[in-house]
Order: structure tokens, then C-alpha cells, then sequence
């Protein structure tokens, strides 16, 4: 598949004034200025954020609404259900507001609705459920801004609703209590791009302040919002960056038994950095909801024995193994139904698991470059996940053909849906149309960001130490990535892993030779061979191997020179 390297601009003058200011190199300073940082003040709040830089949870339209009618509740006694969706988002968010109002009331209970048999959102036998238990008020979080319907429908229950909320608002709005959510177009609220957990942490701030709780008492809770960021893909700038920072601290220093439990499952080492959270706790929290039931996930994190914890976090990881053999088979079904000449892919078989397809269409677009849908079937409806590529807006494409859908919702980027099986040929259809009318040519091709063309010699442990302080990484601040042209490898370079699908090289450089790493790179063995030169682009990173550890380049493409 073709990927085009796209080298960052910046502005000379900027960067030579920053570097001066900063007395760091013109190399770090252009990282700076390509992620906005212009300035010494904007570079000493970057590199040490601070909760000070929080913005103020009162500033979130509806905030107030929400605050007194949760007092009441509790007052009065009355019952409270803490709904959230059955992905990483939504139950470390259902696990913090659990945790954080147990301490106001024992009337208190959660629910995540069945990935198979209700699907994602607020579902009316979720209401039902409230109903039937005397729930009277429902918290939703990482949920809801869609559920017009249901809200009306636990209305007329006497249930009411406060939403909590991050994903993009429809034309009608549900009628709750409240509705927390920054993409509200008459929301204030500073910074727009909370995760869910985010969102739900705001609410926990503002009834701190209300009752004059200290922010390091509700600091606990950072763990699970820096999961929640990690594992949801949402900006990692403004207020993320700060509660990511504080959060991933907290899962160094004193995580909550459930978190250390998984991370012990895992097998990664601390300190643990967001990626180790993206790659190695938050597949495992989601394997509970896509094979077994999310509330499996809550039960984990929101347990304080840690022998029961251990025995929570054995049985996810049985899950996360199944789901892992159940992606990899799926995958491969998938990929022999894709089109190659059309500009979407839309695949389906009433047969794959329906708790994979998302990673399954992730998976696809490696391959095949362009918007994925995968679906499955049950009871004669599909239900499945999109994937976009860059710079495409898969939400406005759905929209487009929101009259062949029972119902859909996400993110540019990410969405799930649900349509009538007799619907899916017309759909395939419109949905090709959309995205051939709309997609240009060069969202079509892969893109690998670089910040900057760098000699090999430029690499060394100083600029390492410099670019570990620029984490946490994710979309807006991700991980450094460079190019350097006419490299060689030592003669070492091989393809290594039990199926020889990684390429492992080890190049030259005028004072050292530099191990490098490309996973699922072995096809590009021959660009290397012979003391051939080759270009690459690469991430820097650091290698422990019997104790001891040295920089390694973790390579994201190598192209003949």
C-alpha cells in the first residue's frame, strides 16, 4: 500500500527564537512550533501541566441543572442508576461516578446495556430495567446525546435523565434534566474535546466544589480518565493532556487493584506510558463487553479486594485471548470479500462476532486504505462499526444515508450503526455513492505525519530525554516521528518473529550502530539487503534486553533512495 511521508513546516524565524529562549536545540524547538508552541510560556505550560490549568466545571452548559438535581436525590433518598456504554469510555466512566457517589449514598446502583442483545446507547430495556429496580434518575455518560426517544420514553416513567456526553449532538436534543457535553453549539464550555470519562469527571469536579472536597481527594479517579483518554483516541492537548499527565502518575504510583491487576495480566513494566495503556490495558477492559458483558469490565475496576480483582482480571484476560483469535480469523475472512476498485468498503457475514468487527475494520483499512464498515447479524438486523482514513468525515457520509439506518452515532473518525438486512445491498450502494461524491484523491493514500528530516547521526540519548518529556503522546501531540535518507544496515538485518513477519536492522552511523524494529515490515527485507541506501521513518524509542537498555528505532516505513 502506498504512504506518503508529509514532512511538517515551520516557521524558521519562530523556531530559532524558541530554540534561543528555550536553550534547546532548533530540532526540539521545531517539535514545539509544529504542535502550536510558539512561545516560552506555552512551552513551560506544556512541558508541566498543571491542574491549575483546569477550567472551571461551571462553565459546562447545564452543570448547575445537574449539580442540584443529584443533591436532591441523594437527599430525598431516592434511587440512582449509573448507565454507561460497554467500551473502555464508557465503563471506566460508569466505575468513576460509581466509586466517587457511593460515598454520598448506598441507593446507588449501574447498569451497561448487552453489546448483542441491546446494542450501544441508552436502550429502553435499560429504562426498563431502572423502572423495574425503582430507579428515579439515571446518570448517562459516554451516551445519550442521541437518545431522544428514550428519555421521553423513562419520562413518562418518572425517571429522569442527566447526560453526560462527548460525541456530536443530532438536530433534536433529548429532553433531560441536563445534558453535559461541550459540542453542545450553545455550550461554553473552553475546551471541546473531552473523552466521556472526561465529560463525567467535570460533573465529580463541580459536586467537589459544591461540598468543599479538595481536588487531591478526588484525584483517585485520574486512573481511570487516563484511560479512558488513552483508549478513546481524543486530542491529546488543553485539559486531556493535563488529566492524562496527573492520571498516568496515578497508575504508576498508586493505582486502584483492578488497574493492577490488568497491568500485571499485561506484562508490561512500570512506569507504564499511555501508549502501555492504549495497548495493554484498554484491549483487555474491552475484551469483557465484546465477549462476555461490560459490566464484567466495572466489577474489575471498581473492586477493592485484590484477591477478587486477580480473579476479575483472569477472567478478562480469557476473554482478551478469545478475542484475539476470533480478530485475526474474522480479519482474514474480510479481507477476501474487499473490493479493491471501489473507494469504500463494506463488508458482512451473519457469522463473525459481533464484539470484533471494530478492530476488524481497523484492521482492513491497514490493508485497504479507505472508509470500512464491518457488520454482523443478529435477529434479522446488522449492527457494525466504520472506520475512516484522514481527513474524511465518516459522520457526515452516515448522515447522508441516515434514511436506510435504524440508528447510527459517533465520531468523525469512528461510528457504530444498526440497519434492516434488507436495507444492506441499498445501503452498500449509497453509502459508495457518498464517499465517491465527497472523498478527494489524497484522503485515499495513506500518510505518515514526519516532523522533521534528520541525519541518523542527530539521534542520540540527549534528544530521547527531550522527547520523553513531550508525553503523554496521542492525536495532536503523537509521538515524534523523522526521516532520515541514505541509511545502511550493518549486515545484521533480518526478519524475525515466530512467523517472520517483523524486520529487525541494524544501522550505521558514524559513531555507534542503532537497532531498529519494523513489526509486519518483513516484505520490505530486500530494500536493505547488500549495502543497498534506504530512507526511513521512524519514531525514537529505547530497548531493555538483559538488563540493559539502549535507543531503538521503531520503524514506520522504509522506502529505496
Amino acid at each position: 500500500m502506498e504512504v506518503n511521508w508529509t514532512i511538517q513546516k515551520s516557521d524558521k524565524e519562530i523556531v530559532k527564537k524558541l530554540s534561543l529562549d528555550l536553550g534547546v536545540t532548533e530540532i526540539v524547538a521545531h517539535l514545539l512550533v509544529v504542535r502550536g508552541i510558539t512561545t516560552y510560556d506555552m512551552a513551560k505550560s506544556f512541558f508541566r501541566p498543571q491542574i491549575s490549568d483546569l477550567h472551571s466545571p461551571f462553565l459546562m452548559k447545564g452543570m448547575e441543572d445537574a449539580l442540584e438535581r443529584i443533591e436532591l436525590a441523594i437527599k430525598k433518598g431516592e434511587k440512582i442508576l449509573i448507565y454507561g456504554d460497554y467500551d473502555v469510555d464508557g465503563t471506566t466512566s460508569v466505575a468513576m461516578m460509581y466509586s466517587f457517589l457511593s460515598r454520598f449514598t448506598d441507593k446507588i446502583g449501574y447498569y451497561i446495556p448487552d453489546r448483542y442483545d441491546e446494542g450501544y446507547g441508552i436502550s429502553f430495556k435499560g429504562i426498563d430495567y431502572a423502572q423495574l429496580e425503582g430507579y428515579s434518575l439515571i446518570i448517562a455518560l459516554d451516551c445519550g446525546i442521541r437518545a431522544v426517544k428514550q428519555v421521553e420514553y423513562a419520562s413518562n416513567k418518572q425517571i429522569d435523565f442527566i447526560i453526560c456526553d462527548h460525541h456530536t449532538p443530532g438536530v433534536n436534543i433529548p429532553r433531560a434534566i441536563s445534558i453535559l457535553n461541550p459540542k453542545q453549539t450553545d455550550c461554553e464550555y473552553p475546551y471541546k474535546e473531552l473523552s466521556g470519562c472526561g465529560v463525567g469527571f467535570k460533573l465529580i469536579q463541580g459536586l467537589s466544589e459544591k461540598r468543599g472536597i479538595e481536588f487531591n481527594e478526588i484525584g483517585e479517579y485520574l486512573d481511570l480518565l487516563a484511560v479512558s483518554i488513552g483508549a478513546d483516541i481524543v486530542e491529546m492537548t488543553g485539559e486531556n493532556r493535563v488529566l492524562a499527565f496527573y492520571g498516568i502518575r496515578v497508575i504508576n504510583e498508586s493505582p486502584r487493584v483492578g488497574l493492577k491487576a490488568l497491568i500485571e495480566k499485561s506484562g508490561k513494566q512500570t512506569p507504564l506510558t499511555i501508549t502501555d495503556v492504549v495497548f495493554g490495558i484498554a484491549p483487555r477492559i474491552n475484551a469483557a463487553g465484546r465477549i462476555e458483558h461490560g459490566k464484567r469490565a466495572v466489577q474489575l475496576l471498581i473492586e477493592t479486594n485484590e484477591r477478587k480483582a486477580k480473579d476479575f482480571a483472569e477472567g478478562i484476560e480469557n476473554h482478551n485471548t478469545e478475542r484475539k483469535e476470533l480478530d485475526q480469523n474474522i480479519t482474514n475472512e474480510a479481507l477476501e470479500m474487499t473490493d479493491d476498485s471501489k473507494k469504500s468498503t463494506v463488508v458482512y457475514s451473519s457469522d463473525w462476532h459481533k464484539g470484533v468487527v471494530g478492530i476488524v475494520a481497523s484492521r482492513l483499512i491497514e490493508k485497504y486504505y479507505k472508509p470500512t464498515i464491518v457488520l454482523s447479524e443478529k435477529d434479522g438486523e446488522l449492527t457494525g462499526s466504520a472506520r475512516s482514513v484522514k481527513g474524511f468525515n465518516l459522520y457526515d457520509a452516515l448522515l447522508q444515508c441516515e434514511h436506510l439506518l435504524e440508528k447510527f452515532g459517533g465520531h468523525k473518525y469512528a461510528a457504530g450503526l444498526t440497519l434492516k438486512k434488507e436495507n444492506l445491498r441499498t445501503f452498500i450502494d449509497e453509502f459508495e455513492k457518498v464517499v465517491s461524491r465527497t472523498i478527494t484523491t489524497d484522503q485515499l493514500v495513506a500518510e505518515i505525519e514526519v516532523d522533521l528530516e534528520i541525519d541518523i547521526d542527530e539521534v542520540d540519548d540527549k534528544l530521547y530525554r527531550i522527547i520523553k518529556q513531550f508525553a503523554p503522546f496521542g492525536p495532536k501531540n503523537r509521538t515524534p516521528n523523522f526521516v532520515s535518507k541514505k541509511v545502511t544496515d550493518c549486515g545484521w538485518g533480518k526478519k524475525v518473529g515466530e512467523d517472520k513477519t517483523h524486520l529487525r536492522l541494524v544501522l550505521n552511523t558514524s559513531t555507534e550502530k542503532i537497532s531498529s524494529i519494523g513489526f509486519r515490515m518483513a516484505d520490505d527485507f530486500e530494500k536493505i539487503t547488500n549495502n543497498k541506501f534506504f530512507n526511513i521513518c521512524y519514531s525514537i524509542d529505547e530497548n531493555t534486553w538483559n538488563g540493559k537498555t539502549s535507543l531503538q528505532l521503531r520503524l514506520k516505513g522504509i522506502k529505496s533512495s
